[in-house]
């Protein structure tokens, strides 16, 4: 009989791989790690020479976890003889191109990730008590049989597309595809992005720059009420902590669903200096050319379709409560990315917990078998575990949760509180309200 892993992980995004990085000293844990893709390239299309990453070098691959791993950044930086540079330039933001090449660095140096290999189904051997993963060669076309006896899904999210555009093709694109589509985009007449995170606004931007080269109309739509800046004040950050995950994981689902609508500046906002660069940039850019640009708010896209080689997009004004129509020849959708349900998890669905809506039911170590200790989610529990779900710098700490979860040994340090703050209320606190002890009204403190 094939050899049984420890564990299989699924796709090899920036989680699991740190958690190839990080399993990889660990000699109980034999894992092993597949991937459909040819190889690793992280968000290719929105690869922009300077744009960075929203968080802290320190939280690459394993730093947060284990600051002495040979997988750190730093290390990697210090091999390719870059340290010194890195320190004078004095900025904690890695380039995206940097992380991207620091990644698939770390790939390299392990080998037990395999790329070209797509999982086609996945059953339970009850003989043999592990999971079997049937996967596919996307090079060679041979089949190949991977046991292991936990499994770790990172299959991570894919583009999303409005319903009312997804079949319109070529015209529309998603921002994930953006720099392979840049140039075929530049020679159309009239361009429009729709959305109103941080991808929108760097291919507004990028687009901006060569706005009077090309001669396009670059518009720019979007559902929120303004351009958000993303909140990055040092409280708020210590929202992405084991005590906000603790606090927020507790809560009732209700509570859970109307906190991720109304989180989402904590994590899909814009950066504050890319706002001011896009608005210095339109400034400088009308003082010596006439360029047409168009920025909207308060506008939800409810419609779309083609005719005559336009776009037609029907959008509502929300607050004035009014529909327009808006002509453009080249659509980008920078809408974000949705988890999908992998089709190869039909065989174990049984042994699955699921909630009402069809959802993983995350137990709190990300755990979602019912054994609670069998298979394992990455980047797949927003409405469980609030908005540091896609986090950066929460990779660390839940890999060191799953890997404590699979061994039963806290290999790395596993913090239960940071934060200054406090975000529930304890129960020798609690008190009835109203209370009947209380005679006199509460005093209100500011």
């Amino acid at each position: 009989m094939d050899k049984i892993y420890d564990f299989v992980g699924i796709g090899v995004g920036p989680f699991n791989l740190s958690l190839a990085c990080l399993t990889d000293p660990i000699e109980e844990l034999d894992g092993i790690f597949v991937d459909q893709r040819v190889s690793f390239d992280w968000h290719a299309g929105m690869l922009l020479e300077d744009t960075t990453l929203q968080v802290p070098f320190l939280a690459d691959l394993v730093t947060m976890a284990d600051p002495t791993s040979p997988y750190s950044f730093l290390n990697y930086i210090k091999q390719q003889g870059r340290l010194y540079s890195f320190y004078i330039k004095e900025d904690f933001l890695l380039l995206r191109n940097e992380y991207n090449q620091y990644c698939q660095w770390a790939v390299e140096q392990l080998s037990n990730i395999y790329f070209s290999t797509k999982v086609v189904e996945v059953y339970y051997e009850a003989s043999n008590e592990c999971y079997a993963v049937v996967c596919l060669c996307t090079k060679t076309g041979v089949q190949k049989l991977y046991r292991g006896k936990k499994l770790v899904l990172g299959t991570g999210t894919s583009p999303y597309i409005p319903d009312c555009a997804a079949n319109i093709d070529e015209q529309v694109i998603h921002s994930s595809s953006y720099l392979m589509k840049k140039r075929a985009l530049q020679h159309q007449k009239a361009i429009t992005i729709v959305g109103s995170g941080q991808s929108a606004a760097e291919i507004f931007y990028d687009l901006l720059t060569e706005i009077d080269h090309y001669g396009y109309t670059l518009n720019w739509i979007t559902r929120s009420p303004r351009f958000f800046p993303l909140e990055y004040t040092k409280l708020t950050l210590e929202m992405t902590s084991p005590d906000y995950l603790d606090y927020f994981y507790n809560l009732p689902k209700d509570k859970k669903e109307a906190l991720v609508k109304n989180q989402k500046q904590l994590y899909k906002g814009i950066n504050g200096d890319l706002i001011a660069n896009i608005f210095d940039l339109l400034y400088t850019k009308r003082l010596m050319h006439k360029v047409n640009v168009g920025l909207r708010t308060n506008s939800t896209l409810k419609n779309a379709y083609t005719t005559d080689g336009k776009v037609i997009l029907e959008i509502h004004q929300h607050e004035q409560d009014k529909y327009y129509r808006h002509q453009t020849e080249a659509v980008i959708m920078a809408t974000g990315y949705t988890y999908r349900m992998p089709k190869f998890l039909k065989g174990i669905y049984d042994r699955i917990c699921w909630n009402e809506e069809e959802q993983f039911d995350v137990q709190r170590n990300y755990a979602v078998d019912k054994e609670g200790c069998e298979v394992f989610v990455q980047n797949a529990e927003l409405h469980t575990h609030g908005f540091v779900t896609p986090d950066l710098g929460m990779g660390c700490y839940r890999n060191s949760s799953i890997i404590k979860a699979m061994t039963g040994r806290e290999y790395y340090p596993i913090e239960k509180r940071i934060a200054f703050q406090q975000f529930d209320v304890m129960e020798e606190e609690e008190i009835p309200y109203p209370s009947n002890e209380i005679e006199t009204p509460i005093e209100t403190v500011i």
